[in-house]
């Protein structure tokens, strides 16, 4: 029976430690089926540990976990679940001197229903590539090969680690297509980046974990109070007139711009317009900005400590490839 429920994932009170090192301390966020979810952090925070236990890589201490319906602490529904998730990580294993296509169409045969291999071939990118070794692609080339293997099995839901590290500009937009092309039709993903232009980009919601422990949730837009946040409105200073003669408590800043925050960016850019059309003052450079989601992300993680996000070497999985 096919599960109907609205999430994909619900974490509740998740926790993990190792050696007495708190990594995850009480986590608990949950994924709506069909859209795209960000996990924010800084190294360290506990985003690995959680993803590793989400995919079923690694055992918890406490808390429950739900993934697709199933519990991924749980060997005996193992198969199932790995059959049902697709996995983009930082470093996949490939075979250099098997062809694109021949490593998409080996992958393919794990799952009992995948996608075609052309389909996805065409989806990820890599056209034109598909009698081409592994070996002689190219870096952004090979991580599209990363994501063709992830999605292969045409997943319900998609863990991607890092997807874009190491990509220019152009391939990075070209891989955000190809993720949201994923969402349209109708796969789940749950990724992490360090990119908070990707996270704005491609995020229906946020969650950010610092010391193990999630500290905001909410839209790119909402999270952190960015859409409450006090505007800075900024532009350079008229010849001929003094801070002190404007309308509003601006300060000079370098470069003869001045700047003021408002809580009312509408009021107050109606007081300053208005006072500059009486006075024949142009305002050059005039801008108005709100709190950019890094620097709410770097509000709310600031340099707040996390334990290493990894076992000791001794103490780490043999192995997190898929399936």
């Amino acid at each position: 029976m096919t599960d109907q429920r609205r999430e994909a994932v619900i974490v509740d009170g998740l926790r993990k430690s190792y050696r007495g090192n708190a990594a995850v301390r009480g986590v608990s966020f949950t994924v709506a089926r069909g859209e795209i979810f960000a996990l924010l952090g800084p190294n360290g925070a506990g985003k690995t540990t959680t993803l590793e236990i989400l995919e079923g890589f690694r055992a918890r201490d406490g808390g429950s976990v739900d993934v697709l319906g199933c519990d991924p602490g749980d060997r005996s529904e193992g198969r199932r679940l790995r059959e049902r998730i697709g996995l983009v990580l930082q470093d996949i294993a490939v075979e250099p001197y098997l062809t694109v296509r021949e490593t998409i169409a080996r992958n393919a045969g794990y799952y009992p229903a995948p996608r075609g291999v052309d389909e996805v071939i065409e989806l990820t990118g890599l056209t034109g590539k598909g009698r081409c070794k592994v070996k002689d692609l190219s870096g952004g080339q090979k991580r599209r090969l990363d994501l063709a293997l992830g999605v292969i099995g045409n997943p319900e839901l998609l863990f991607l680690d890092e997807p874009t590290t190491g990509f220019d500009p152009g391939a990075r937009h070209g891989a955000w297509k190809v993720i949201r092309n994923l969402q349209a039709a109708g796969t789940t993903i749950l990724l992490t980046t360090h990119y908070m232009d990707e996270a704005q980009a491609l995020a229906d919601r946020i969650a950010v974990i610092a010391a193990g422990e999630i500290v905001a949730t909410g839209t790119p837009a909402t999270i952190g109070g960015r859409e409450t946040a006090r505007k800075r409105i900024q532009f350079l200073l008229p010849a001929g007139v003094d801070v002190a003669d404007l309308p509003l408590p601006f300060r000079s800043e370098v470069g003869g711009l001045v700047s003021t925050e408002v809580d009312d960016a509408t009021r107050a850019l109606h007081d300053l317009t208005g006072w500059a059309l009486r006075h024949g003052a142009v305002r050059d450079g005039l801008t108005v900005e709100q709190p950019t989601l890094e620097d709410v992300y770097l509000s709310l993680t600031g340099d707040v400590a996390g334990v290493p996000d990894s076992p000791p070497r001794e103490l780490q999985p043999t192995s997190r490839s898929q399936p």
